[in-house]
């Protein structure tokens, strides 16, 4: 009887960690990301390209080709979702009186999830860029610049543009699930589905990209021979993740993005005048 309760779809099953009440299915999920990143990460770096290699590209073509069918479905909203835009841009009374609080507000919020998106200014990508066998760090500094192209220009486009010609956006629903239920609205379960599986992959082959920044900060810190106590900590800590509210993890990005940021800004201030020389140099070749 026990075991039939538990597999009940309709009973809510929970589980008491920390002070906290969870249900089992966040429990579980928890469980499998941990093992999964534990899996590929104490791995190293090969088994992290390996993965990501394979991942990456298939998750990127399942939610541009979903979205541009959710966008083909509803092509006669698009002149108006643009428009929406524009306005939502230009409209004056967003950018005078009172309104000027909240405009820094929702500047503030949109810069936050622009840096979340594409880590631009960050500091981060360029630890991946220096794994890369190159003879030219300007070939190579302009590959990386495609991530941003890809991440903000065509990823998070077709998904605000999905959303605009659904209407979706316009339902008074939670913003942590808009996506979600956008997708399952037009395609039924099997697009939430869809969308929950590119998700995964998603939060996935980050969680394993961060790993490796993190690992190579640490190598430069404390020597390549403590590295298996950084992957085993890291680890763990993919693990209690699961078990953070979600505003309390928006929270902490965007701090820790801003401190990232600061020292890297002036970096690139300071480095510029050895960019532009290479590139030039570059550009002539």
């Amino acid at each position: 009887s026990a075991v039939k309760n538990f597999f009940d779809p309709d009973t809510v099953h929970t589980v008491s960690l920390f002070g906290n009440t969870y249900s089992w299915a966040t429990v579980i999920a928890c469980l499998i990301l941990t093992l999964c990143v534990g899996l590929v990460v104490l791995g190293g770096i090969q088994r992290i390209a390996k993965v990501s290699q394979i991942v990456v590209p298939f998750m990127a073509i399942i939610y541009v080709v979903i979205s541009l069918t959710l966008i083909i479905c509803n092509i006669t909203e698009i002149p108006a979702a643009i428009v929406t835009v524009v306005k939502g841009a230009f409209n004056p009374s967003a950018v005078t009186g009172g309104a000027v609080g909240t405009l820094f507000i929702a500047m503030q919020s949109g810069v936050a999830r622009g840096i979340f998106s594409n880590e631009s200014g960050l500091g981060s990508a360029p630890i991946a860029a220096a794994a890369a066998k190159t003879k030219e760090p300007v070939r190579q500094g302009l590959v990386s610049m495609t991530g941003t192209f890809i991440d903000t220009i065509i990823i998070c486009s077709l998904t605000g543009l999905s959303l605009l010609v659904s209407g979706e956006w316009m339902a008074k629903g939670s913003t942590s699930t808009l996506t979600q239920d956008t997708f399952t609205g037009v395609f039924g379960p099997v697009g939430g589905i869809i969308l929950t599986l590119c998700l995964v992959l998603f939060a996935t082959t980050t969680i394993l990209g961060w790993s490796y920044y993190g690992e190579r900060c640490f190598e430069f810190l404390f020597g390549v021979k403590r590295i298996n106590l950084y992957r085993t900590f890291f680890v763990f800590m993919v693990g209690l993740g699961g078990f953070l509210k979600l505003d309390l993890v928006w929270v902490i990005a965007d701090i820790v993005n801003g401190l990232m940021a600061l020292p890297n800004l002036i970096a690139l201030l300071a480095l510029s005048p050895v960019i532009i020389k290479e590139s030039k140099q570059y550009f002539k070749k």
